[in-house]
């Protein structure tokens, strides 16, 4: 369970009770170029996730699935819309609207030179229509506010750990013994599970002593928009200066081998958090995974609302990339998902 930095949920709400919902634009960090031996294909696609999409592309086009890429995973329950790039060299691209789906709608089809890969863009927009919102209206303008200010919790979102955190057992068996997992891309899955575990917990931790959003001696901090960090040995009024602009960010570790790039306290935090679950910090050391950093803060970008009437709240935002739009919700209402039907908060 993640701890929200703001005061206790404004409201309850329902979210996702059909697909148009939940509507995710991705921002792409560029536009084909016209030639080349990858199609570049964009979709809207409804209530389908990205792989099964790259696989019906793949499909419609007669190639293997490996021949199909994209910059980030989306959300089944949800109408979202993305570039995807399928190889083709020398060959025509294939009448698309007529090989895919109906839950697919073709927007784009260009050449471009290079294949899509993970991470190759700038970040996602999101509508989102909140229903049978009960609560305190009259708190939201002033929450909205201190998200435009400080931003939220960077958390990685309840998808990252499967229905009812079962990636979260897989992970646990798996670095026991218990299980053996020969599928490289499941493996990677409780991989990813078990490090964002750790992460979040350290984050719960940091919102609990209520520092998430501020610089200690021995932080490493984060470029906005940027993999760059450095070591913040003492804080001054300068880089408190950047923290409060946005500029920086304090981090939190994904763990792996190696030692923690933080000192002091805020590395006796880490290092406690990571001793509470042994199984999960030394089964990524031994996986060979190495020590990274995330940015403890996630900055809310073009945050507004619309009240469609008493008790529909249309929400719009753009987050970066690795970002989830449920940590956004979670300081600001009780959510019900129907895409899941679990409460989160």
């Amino acid at each position: 369970m993640t701890t929200p930095a703001t005061a206790p949920p404004l409201f309850q709400a329902r979210i996702r009770t059909r697909p148009e919902d939940f509507i995710v634009e991705e921002l792409s960090a560029a536009d084909p170029d016209g030639q080349g031996e990858h199609v570049w294909v964009l979709l809207e696609k409804t209530g389908c996730n990205t792989e099964h999409a790259a696989r019906c592309l793949a499909r419609a086009a007669n190639v293997s699935r490996s021949a199909v890429g994209y910059a980030g995973l989306k959300d089944r329950h949800a109408v979202t819309t993305q570039w995807f790039s399928v190889q083709l060299p020398g060959k025509d691209a294939p009448d698309w609207s007529a090989q895919l789906g109906p839950e697919f709608r073709v927007l784009r089809s260009e050449r471009h030179s290079r294949k899509l890969k993970t991470g190759y863009l700038l970040g996602n927009r999101f509508r989102l229509t909140l229903r049978e919102c009960r609560g305190d209206r009259a708190g939201l303008e002033q929450r909205l506010e201190q998200i435009r200010g400080h931003g939220v919790p960077n958390y990685f979102g309840p998808q990252r750990f499967g229905r009812e955190g079962a990636n979260l057992d897989k992970a646990r068996a798996m670095f026991e013994g218990k299980m053996r997992v020969r599928d490289r891309k499941l493996a990677g899955l409780y991989l990813s599970a078990a490090r964002s575990e750790l992460f979040n917990r350290v984050l719960a931790r940091r919102v609990e002593q209520g520092n998430w959003c501020r610089a200690l001696p021995g932080d490493v901090m984060t470029l906005d928009g940027s993999r760059s960090h450095f070591l913040a040995e003492a804080v001054d009024a300068a880089l408190e200066g950047r923290v409060r602009i946005g500029d920086v960010h304090p981090s939190g570790p994904l763990w792996g081998k190696g030692e923690l790039a933080t000192r002091g306290e805020v590395a006796a935090l880490e290092q406690a958090v990571a001793e509470a679950e042994p199984v999960f910090a030394q089964g990524l050391a031994q996986a060979g995974l190495k020590q990274e950093r995330r940015a403890l803060r996630m900055r809310v970008n073009g945050l507004s609302h619309q009240w469609l009437d008493e008790e529909t709240l249309v929400l719009a935002f753009e987050l970066p990339p690795g970002g989830y739009a449920t940590m956004v919700l979670a300081e600001i209402a009780a959510v019900v998902d129907a895409g899941t039907g679990a409460m989160e908060e």
